[in-house]
């Protein structure tokens, strides 16, 4: 579907419930079979003694009687340190200590032939990072990250997201800046990810991308997933992140905590310049481009009732000011405040040892205040403008998180010691806000200025916002999940069911009425392809209705609606323990999606979309030291609720050419317009603001979005306290939902049918484009008349479009030091590849908003030349993460990311001599001067080197509770460009002198000072 705006800175566009598994084996615990927010114990020793499992925080028990087969497992246990210890004839025989469990994982805790009591002492003290166990998860079919609390505290990670935290793990790439914080994974586009905290989806309920956000200090363990998940996993062709935040002990205890980054400690940002060399943004230092942060936060945890009621809060407060100079033809200064709210509320009632409840309260809630003012990049900042208060700011776009509160409760049941059960129920909602004040009392329409003579000092306006937001918006999520758990000899069995309802009432309006576009004439083509869309002889164009060389598009998209999607699941497992060695997984997932328009009524419904998961691993010597595992799998994904309000609710989407003689000084809009036979309103894909009847939305029996996916790696024990390893990953995309607007293929069938006419009626009562996949045989509906059908089956060569291809390709290597002999560090190095005619839901190249309707699809002409290297495609990476205590004062650590560019592409008007631009969607095709224009192949973005360096001082003077930190991002100071502006032409078929100008470089170097006390009471 067509973008809305071109300017510069931001341009257009049952199975029944199964059972499911998890094995006890001769390692670490399978990864796959375990609740997505706790962990678990096994092992083995002498069947019929009894294994004491204690929490050293909370107290908790468990006694687990060994099997006839001397095995054990204590499943679903709240993730934490334990003791654990042996009992042979109800005595003390042997022991471990704090031993440490982690998000979806087993830790393997055996013990040899019984020892007398008397010998249990010879193994105390021994704790999961001295190595005494073993350090590599023989029983997992796959490779995963997960950062706990300490790390996170030790390293310098920028506070923003959780998102932030993931970065640290192999095979994520940050998505361009337009889409704010997001991560693509493994080659996906930034939408396709899923994000959970405390067993519960807080992915964006609206659009897919971001989530919901906690503390930071809140957080317990962040476990990150790039592929090889088990089945208890979906909704995600990406990746998932998954936190556990922390909960209360029996000792009470807490923090308080102050972060200041000063603007006078941030080094000056870059200019951008045009590539003629001149400045596009002003970067001097009376420009204001700073920026300054200050953060409170806090925490206190403990227990009300020892050993069985415990609570914990956390909470952040964050201040961030700041100025900032528009790098558009927008051309605006702003000075803003932005004000971030988070906190967290946990409790914990362990009712007694076999039953459990937590409930926990989430708030995240972010407020910004922007005063704007013109902006010129000869004479700096003008007239002041006025100011734009927004709250949880989510609208239809993709670039902010969701804010709001989220509830979350959790009941873990240990019924037999083979048998568990959790149950999960959770609901989410946030309100959205817009408030513009306009200093001149007008409603100023967004002016956007792509004139090549222009560009270091484009026309301005008004304008403070370019769209204002649907009032009453708002969204919310609420779900529940019921698991099982059964040990049943060498199988480990689960069954899970879920269900989610996602509701949205979002949409936009143009602020004052309409958005103008300035553009050069050129040769015509642009007059004569509008000509040709209207259904006019584009002979008729006369130059003498421009007289200035110009001409400017009003263009005006309105949308708004409330939407509802249903996502359910069900999933079975077996982790079966196959010999001494060799573990098998098998999974397999069924998701249903259906998504309603605002009248309830639904237009899109995928069913029995089964995921099956499968993995082996090899444990090649019987001790843990080295293992080879393997595994595949296919991943569905469905479509976000924001599909709805373009595509599925009533839009409108006037434009209209017009030639000019003048220009308003104060608002930027055209005077003196000259009108023709070209300035007809033509409704861009349709869109002329009927309700579309919901059965002519999309294809009928669409295929769901979905991949397949391989993994093949192994770990290896080097010493005590190094490991070495290597993953090698293959994904697939096999089908895609998107949505064309090509009214020829149903035109053809048509007259071949002798129903043109009925054809056309219904194409005029539908909104102009259709969701469907892709490369693959569709049967629409249209409605010529209210309650009347008809049904189209068009073949994949009719109607002319690519079949979707993402291929991703990706070898992983790293090397990892234990925290030992006073330090901790890894190396990881990633060589992946990219590559297809399809990034995903999202299109990268223009930055486009509309997830799973964008601009690629819409016609056969888009797709031209568009099989390359795509937008996520990072082929090197090199992350090397650490800490150094040389005393109990001072730590050093250190976060380094190297990366090499991401392709560039050159975007322009497709020439007559190809067919034009029949369908207005100017500058957009990958063409460019007249030639075709292959997708990324038109160099790279340079190397990016972040060294990001910390360090902390804690005194012994305050028995080290007190600890002073300053953290340096960016300290080798690169500012290199992460994107390029990708528009070779203009819309006008100019070439364009801001192509590959920056739109956006690395951070600029800052320091973070900072102070924390830890306290007991």
């Amino acid at each position: 579907m067509q973008y809305a705006s071109r300017s510069i800175a931001h341009p257009r566009r049952k199975l029944a419930l199964a059972v499911a598994a998890a094995v006890a084996l001769s390692g670490a615990g399978s990864a796959l079979a375990q609740n997505n927010n706790s962990g678990y114990i096994y092992g083995t020793a002498n069947p019929g003694d009894v294994v004491h499992i204690e929490n050293t925080a909370t107290g908790l028990k468990r006694d687990i009687t060994i099997g006839q087969d001397g095995s054990y497992r204590a499943n679903s246990l709240p993730i934490g340190n334990y003791d654990v210890t042996l009992l042979h004839n109800g005595a003390p025989a042997d022991s471990r200590k704090n031993v440490l469990t982690q998000i979806s994982l087993g830790t393997n805790v055996s013990f040899n032939a019984p020892a007398t009591s008397k010998e249990a002492t010879d193994l105390n003290a021994v704790q999961v990072s001295a190595n005494a166990l073993p350090s590599i998860d023989v029983s997992s079919v796959d490779s995963r990250t997960v950062l706990s609390a300490d790390q996170l505290a030790k390293l310098p990670i920028a506070r923003t997201s959780i998102s932030s935290i993931a970065l640290l793990a192999p095979g994520t790439t940050p998505a361009v800046r337009g889409y704010g914080n997001a991560l693509s994974f493994g080659g996906s586009s930034a939408s396709e990810n899923a994000y959970y905290i405390n067993g519960f989806q807080v992915t964006n309920p609206l659009t897919g991308v971001s989530s919901r956000q906690l503390p930071y200090d809140a957080i317990d363990q962040e476990q990150v997933l790039i592929g090889g998940y088990g089945a208890e996993y979906g909704r995600s062709t990406g990746g998932v992140i998954n936190v556990v935040s922390k909960r209360g002990s029996n000792e009470w205890k807490g923090d308080v905590q102050v972060l200041w980054s000063p603007s006078a400690l941030q080094e000056q940002p870059r200019n951008i310049y045009l590539r003629n060399g001149t400045k596009f943004q002003r970067g001097n230092p009376y420009t204001l481009r700073d920026q300054d942060n200050l953060q409170y936060s806090g925490s206190l945890g403990g227990a009300l009732i020892k050993d069985k009621l415990f609570i914990f809060a956390a909470a952040d407060w964050i201040k961030q000011t700041g100025n900032y100079t528009g790098p558009s033809s927008v051309s605006d200064d702003e000075k803003d405040t932005a004000k971030t709210k988070r906190w967290l509320g946990k409790i914990d009632w362990n009712i007694t040892d076999n039953h459990i409840v937590e409930f926990t309260g989430i708030g995240d809630t972010e407020t910004t205040d922007n005063q704007l003012y013109n902006y010129s990049y000869q004479t700096g900042r003008g007239s002041y403008l006025g100011k734009q208060y927004t709250k949880n700011y989510n609208g239809t776009q993709t670039n902010a998180t969701p804010g709001g509160t989220t509830y979350i409760g959790h009941y873990t049941g240990y019924i037999t010691d083979d048998l568990t059960v959790n149950a999960m129920y959770g609901r989410s909602r946030s309100n959205h806000q817009q408030t513009i004040n306009s200093a001149t009392g007008l409603a100023c329409p967004q002016i956007t200025d792509s004139r090549v003579a222009f560009a270091a000092n484009p026309q301005t306006g008004c304008n403070i916002s370019p769209t204002t937001l649907l009032p009453g918006a708002k969204d919310s999520s609420r779900g529940w999940s019921i698991n099982v758990e059964y040990r049943i000899g060498d199988h480990d069995l689960r069954a899970g069911v879920d269900n989610y309802v996602l509701r949205a009432t979002s949409g936009a309006i143009p602020a004052g009425g309409t958005a103008y576009t300035y553009n050069d004439l050129g040769n015509g083509q642009a007059i004569k392809d509008r000509l040709t869309s209207l259904g006019l002889d584009p002979a008729t164009y006369n130059p003498a209705n421009f007289p200035n060389g110009y001409y400017v598009e009003s263009a005006a998209l309105s949308t708004g609606t409330s939407a509802r999607t249903n996502q359910r699941s069900q999933f079975v497992e077996d982790n079966w323990q196959v010999t001494d060695r060799w573990h098998a997984y098998i999974g397999l997932r069924n998701e249903q999606f259906t998504n309603y328009n605002g009248a309830g009524q639904p237009y899109a419904s995928s069913r029995h979309q089964l995921d099956p998961r499968l993995g082996v691993s090899w444990d090649v010597y019987g001790d843990s030291s080295l293992k080879v595992y393997a595994n595949a799998g296919r991943y569905h994904l469905g479509l976000p609720t924001s599909v709805a309000i373009r595509g599925a609710g009533p839009s409108t989407f006037p434009s209209q050419y017009f030639g000019f003689t003048g220009i308003d000084p104060v608002t930027g809009v055209p005077t003196g317009l000259l009108t023709g036979n070209y300035s007809a309103t033509y409704f861009n894909n349709g869109a002329n603001g009927v309700p579309p009847d919901a059965k002519t939305v999309g294809a009928q029996h669409l295929h769901s979005y979905y991949q397949d996916e391989y993994i093949l790696g192994f770990d290896k024990q080097l010493a005590d306290t190094w490991t070495v390893g290597a993953k090698a990953m293959y994904r697939r995309l096999r089908s895609l939902i998107d949505d064309t607007c090509d009214p020829r293929p149903f035109q053809a069938w048509g007259a071949q049918n002798g129903l043109l006419d009925e054809v056309n009626a219904g194409i005029g009562r539908s909104t102009g484009c259709y969701l469907f996949n892709p490369g693959r045989a569709n049967t629409f509906t249209l409605s010529p008349a209210p309650g009347q059908y008809l049904s189209i089956p068009l073949t994949a060569a009719q109607i002319g479009e690519p079949k979707a291809k993402r291929s991703y390709y990706m070898l992983d290597l790293y090397l990892e030091h234990q925290f030992s002999d006073k330090w901790y560090g890894k190396v990881d190095y990633t060589y992946s590849r990219s590559y297809g005619n399809s990034e995903g839901q999202l299109d990268s190249n223009i930055v486009q908003a509309d997830v799973s309707t964008t601009e690629s699809w819409d016609f056969p002409e888009i797709m031209e030349n568009t099989n390359g290297n795509l937008p996520n495609d990072q082929k090197h990476q090199l992350r090397i993460f650490g800490t150094y205590a040389p005393t109990d004062e001072w730590q050093f650590s250190t976060v380094t990311r190297i990366a090499s560019g991401y392709p560039v592409s050159c975007l322009g008007l497709r020439p007559t001599s190809a067919g034009g631009d029949p369908f207005n969607y100017h500058n957009n095709y990958f063409w460019c001067n007249g030639e075709p224009a292959k997708r990324g192949t038109f160099g790279r973005t340079p190397w990016t080197y972040n060294v990001d360096l910390s360090v902390a001082w804690k005194p012994a003077f305050a028995d080290h509770k007190l600890a002073f930190t300053a953290d340096i991002f960016n300290i080798l100071g690169k500012q290199r460009v992460t994107q390029y502006y990708e528009y070779g032409e203009t819309a006008g078929g100019v070439a364009n002198p801001q192509y590959k100008r920056a739109r956006s470089f690395q951070d600029p170097r800052y320091v973070r000072l900072g102070a924390r006390y830890d306290f007991t009471l």
